[in-house]
């Protein structure tokens, strides 16, 4: 009965490929499936190694949407060394992003916000600078979801314009379901996320296999009531690569419910 009821629904989906940048092996598998029509959007690791590449290959792409990746956790911050006194928690001893861990554990200090939003910034300008459109804005391992860098990602919005940012994942396995308090604060921080400095994002935002299986029937929970969703993948990486053979799959044809492949700029 659950399938049927998602028949005559109609969703329109982002696909977006995070890490664009990171590496040139990432760099080749997602500009290949953007020119086949599988990722419709992607997001700029400013601070990657490949970022230039990425750059001068983007433009052969201008149907798609491209974002800014904004990094707290991996490779060296563009702040210059002799300005990272206030992000020196968050860097190890070569003066890199010290991981997720370190920033999920450090306490965030009005100096230490202040040299995540001068970060952020740098970052923006870097993507800009090489003449990529900016259309939305997500995060390396979600950071920009962290309630501590709310504010922070509130003023970097008003700072560039950008109205269009990622959610917070809201679709799980059913059988691995997230805890209802969780879900409950995710809710919270979507309402604000919207209303503060009105922002466009999805109903539903989750990675491509949970989708998947959701669709296919391997996953009996079907999909929610929703009008939008994007999906996350990350082509080139090597611990997601059955993942991206699902998506360069046949999953169209299957699907029960009618889908419409749309870009981050076409989301209202």
């Amino acid at each position: 009965m659950q399938a049927a009821r998602l028949e005559p629904r109609h969703v329109k989906v982002i696909v977006n490929a995070d890490d664009l940048g990171i590496s040139t092996v990432v760099n080749d598998r997602i500009f290949d499936l953007l020119a086949r029509g599988h990722v419709t959007s992607a997001t700029v690791l400013a601070n990657g190694p490949a970022v230039d590449d990425a750059a001068r290959r983007l433009p052969r792409h201008a149907g798609a949407s491209f974002g800014v990746h904004l990094n707290l956790t991996e490779f060296a911050p563009l702040t210059p060394s002799d300005q990272r006194a206030a992000l020196q928690p968050l860097l190890d001893d070569r003066g890199c992003f010290a991981g997720e861990s370190r920033l999920q554990s450090t306490p965030l200090d009005a100096a230490t916000r202040r040299a995540c939003f001068i970060e952020w910034c740098l970052q923006i300008r870097r993507v800009r600078s090489l003449g990529i459109e900016v259309s939305h804005l997500d995060s390396h391992n979600h950071v920009h979801t962290m309630p501590a860098l709310f504010p922070v990602l509130k003023r970097v919005q008003r700072e560039f314009g950008v109205r269009r940012v990622r959610g917070t994942w809201n679709l799980y396995p059913t059988d691995r379901p997230a805890a209802r308090l969780l879900l409950l604060k995710k809710r919270v921080w979507s309402a604000a996320l919207r209303r503060c400095y009105r922002t466009a994002t999805t109903d539903v935002f989750t990675s491509f296999a949970v989708f998947h299986d959701r669709v296919s029937g391997v996953d009996p929970g079907g999909l929610p009531a929703c009008a939008s969703i994007e999906l996350m993948v990350h082509p080139g990486a090597a611990a997601f690569e059955t993942e991206t053979q699902l998506l360069e799959g046949r999953w169209r044809e299957a699907l029960r419910t009618r889908i419409e492949l749309i870009t981050y700029r076409q989301l209202g």
